[in-house]
């Protein structure tokens, strides 16, 4: 439909009717940005759970603040892409984990321990990054984030580190034995 001439051009973004008519308010109160500047009671709640949910989260910018948000969410991309990596070694090793053309007796016994082995860790590497971005937006939120992490953090990603270097001597001592049980 041709527009007549003369009439005002209206920006769709700035008209003050929602374009979906199915939600009270539409569905852009869902996403309203949260200024955590004026929130009087940030101090004793999680600011991520303040309404609307899906709102971004305005912080006032002073020294450092958007580097120090922008690599917490950095780091927290890096726990969720090494813990979809783990889950995805762990699918793999319980589907087929073997290192031959055929798997060994030994290797069918250990696939399911050490596919849930790497699951578990793979789960609880994704809690660790959840919880740490958490927190530390809750600290911005209050203006008293420490880039640091905590003991959990260092047992977890020991764990895991421990689990990687454990499975690749295993691999390597079975192949051995695999090798020497041919001759």
């Amino acid at each position: 439909m041709p527009i007549p001439a003369g009439a005002p051009i209206i920006d769709e973004e700035d008209s003050p009717t929602p374009w979906c008519q199915c939600c009270p308010g539409g569905l852009s109160s869902l996403v309203e940005p949260i200024d955590v500047s004026e929130r009087a009671d940030r101090s004793t709640q999680n600011i991520l759970c303040f309404a609307p949910i899906l709102g971004p989260l305005l912080f006032d910018n002073e020294q450092s603040d958007c580097r120090d948000h922008c690599a917490n969410e950095r780091t927290f991309l890096s726990y969720l892409r090494l813990s979809i990596y783990m889950a995805i070694v762990a699918v793999a090793i319980v589907l087929s984990f073997h290192l031959r053309k055929t798997a060994s007796e030994i290797e069918l016994r250990m696939a399911k321990p050490l596919g849930a082995i790497f699951w578990i860790l793979s789960v609880s590497c994704l809690g660790v990054g959840i919880a740490n971005y958490t927190r530390t937006v809750n600290k911005y939120s209050r203006r008293a984030a420490i880039v640091q992490s905590g003991w959990k953090t260092q047992a977890v990603m020991g764990a895991i580190a421990m689990s990687i270097v454990g499975s690749c001597i295993t691999l390597l001592v079975i192949n051995k034995l695999n090798e020497r049980a041919d001759e």
